[in-house]
């Protein structure tokens, strides 16, 4: 029970300390000095620890797990919209 508290509390950490970088983009409506490369292999990876988070969810393990891997990855995906958006302005 401590590591699944740990585990949700560390990963909502972690997802939220992207919320910055959206506030920065929205606020400038710039991303000229974001890799878009760099968050597309983020998100990649993200989805792919998705699939392993639900495996574990199914199996009646793992839901702190879950819960933090989809809140990174719907953060990590909005960078990516704004980036597409906002990259030629």
């Amino acid at each position: 029970m401590l590591f699944s508290l740990m585990q949700l509390i560390g990963g909502i950490i972690l997802s939220l300390g992207r919320i910055p970088q959206i506030m920065q983009i929205a606020k400038t409506k710039s991303v000229k000095d974001l890799s878009l490369n760099s968050y597309l292999l983020i998100l990649l990876g993200i989805s792919l620890m998705e699939a392993y988070a639900i495996s574990l969810a199914a199996a009646g393990v793992g839901m702190a797990f879950l819960i933090t891997n989809t809140l990174s990855l719907c953060i990590v995906l909005v960078v990516v919209v704004l980036i597409f958006r906002y990259r030629h302005r």
